[in-house]
């Protein structure tokens, strides 16, 4: 194929979309960020602290799920900081983090359902 095939993109397209691309590093954490929505567990979990905040215990017991695997879920989504969480006492209760959770939860939910 001769270099007269292609097309080329000329000077302002370039520039349009070298402006709008953001760093490298930036685009590295937003696709570790959507990974994270890449696990129906954590999905599950996230779906049941839409509802409302609970522990460990309870999570477990709504999906049917051990303790450890919902923590070890719990603290992935914690370091990606899509929960939170709160002491009273001995218990330690999750939430979600902020209502961009909800957003993306639904806009994905909505893009498929389409």
């Amino acid at each position: 194929m001769e270099q007269d095939d292609y097309l080329f993109v000329d000077g302002k397209t370039l520039k349009e979309v070298d402006e709008k691309m953001p760093p490298e590093e930036e685009l590295q954490d937003l696709a570790d960020f959507f990974k994270i929505f890449g696990d129906a567990t954590r999905l599950k979990i996230l779906y049941v602290l839409l509802c409302t905040e609970m522990c460990v215990l309870d999570i477990a017991r709504v999906l049917e799920m051990s303790q450890s695997a919902i923590s070890h879920q719990l603290r992935i989504l914690k370091q990606m900081d899509l929960v939170k969480n709160r002491r009273e006492g001995k218990t330690i209760f999750y939430s979600l983090a902020d209502s961009h959770i909800v957003t993306i939860l639904s806009q994905g939910l909505d893009h498929i359902e389409e």
